[in-house]
């Protein structure tokens, strides 16, 4: 991020957060916002300068979008709490849920308008976004390469008709003006997506210049590779914040029943006529879900994708909720032995 940032409202502060803080710590402490995130230290910004400090052990989780408070010497000093926040379940089979960004007013969902193009997989971006509390955005990338944008952004409006779509041309400016009633001095908005669907594109174009490196999609299989290696926010000409996110090839849903209940909302609402409360929309007598799926009012696939990210944020939950578990008890096991060693030791 450039310095040419001069007040915390370009940085993105807002009323949420005043409200958080009080007399004192508006008189002494310092705001400053997580800008980039490493390994082992942050940059933050504030209305003066720019600088990196130090992830100690003794904070709590950091991560781009945050908002900090900091004495006169740079300490920390804690964290304000966040508006919003995307997580996820950490990829692979660790039990772990990992935060990605804080803060996200509006997030644009890419997908392209190509062979990749996949209902399934906005769907669960769209989980992680209703999720977050951020605003989504379906961005359809590369429509200078499709013959037919309106089939794909009618398939996006059938989702919910009310959900904001836009086709464009990430590689024209002209074109990526469609996204400027979002792009808002002092909110900050999130690029989520596969790899390979113009994210960075979307990012330098917005910026004007060549910031994030790019490549193609493999011609053999519409499939891109890693692009953005780190988690930056990045202030935009025109006015606000963008954060460009790696692209992640494994999203698992944990903890996001809210978010997968906004995204399927029609499939929520038809629910409440079915016989049994606590109906699976399988083989259940009275099942209001399937008779519309029979009558053609709803897509079986879309039904059958609920059904998959409802199971499994439902084992991930459970996974996490048993983790969390047994680290409270291993937690107070420690401090039960240091306690026993401690009195032994005044013996």
């Amino acid at each position: 991020m450039t310095s040419n940032l001069t007040s915390l409202a370009e940085l993105g502060w807002q009323p949420h957060f005043q409200q958080h803080l009080s007399l004192e710590e508006w008189d002494e402490a310092i705001p400053a916002k997580i800008i980039e995130q490493y390994r082992s230290e942050v940059t933050v910004a504030t209305e003066a300068e720019i600088f990196n400090i130090s992830l100690l052990s003794s904070m709590p989780e950091l991560v781009v979008g945050d908002w900090v408070l900091l004495d006169r010497e740079h300490h920390f000093l804690r964290l304000l709490d966040r508006k919003t926040c995307f997580a996820r379940k950490a990829a692979g089979t660790r039990l772990k849920k990992q935060l990605i960004s804080a803060n996200v007013d509006t997030a644009f969902i890419v997908s392209s308008m190509n062979e990749e193009f996949n209902l399934n997989r906005i769907e669960r971006f769209l989980s992680l976004v209703n999720e977050s509390g951020a605003e989504p955005v379906i961005v359809l990338s590369k429509s200078d390469l499709s013959d037919s944008p309106e089939i794909y952004t009618a398939q996006i409006q059938e989702l919910d008709s009310f959900l904001p779509v836009q086709a464009i041309n990430s590689l024209d400016p002209e074109s990526v003006t469609q996204l400027i009633p979002w792009i808002i001095e002092g909110k900050t908005i999130a690029v989520l997506g596969s790899s390979g669907v113009g994210k960075s594109t979307l990012v330098n174009t917005l910026l004007g210049e060549q910031r994030q490196s790019t490549s193609g999609i493999r011609e053999d299989d519409d499939k891109g590779r890693h692009t953005t290696t780190r988690r930056s926010l990045i202030a935009l000409d025109a006015g606000g914040l963008i954060l460009d996110t790696p692209g992640m090839r494994e999203i698992q849903m944990a903890d996001s029943q809210d978010g997968i209940a906004a995204t399927f909302a029609d499939i929520q609402a038809c629910a409440q006529q079915c016989k049994f409360a606590d109906c699976q929309h399988q083989t259940e007598p009275g099942c209001a879900v399937r008779e519309a799926v029979q009558r053609g009012d709803l897509d079986q696939r879309r039904l059958d994708n609920y059904l998959k990210l409802i199971r499994e944020d439902a084992l991930n939950s459970a996974s996490l909720s048993e983790r969390r578990a047994k680290d409270r008890a291993l937690g107070k096991f420690y401090k039960h032995t240091l306690s026993q060693a401690n009195q032994l030791k005044g013996r």
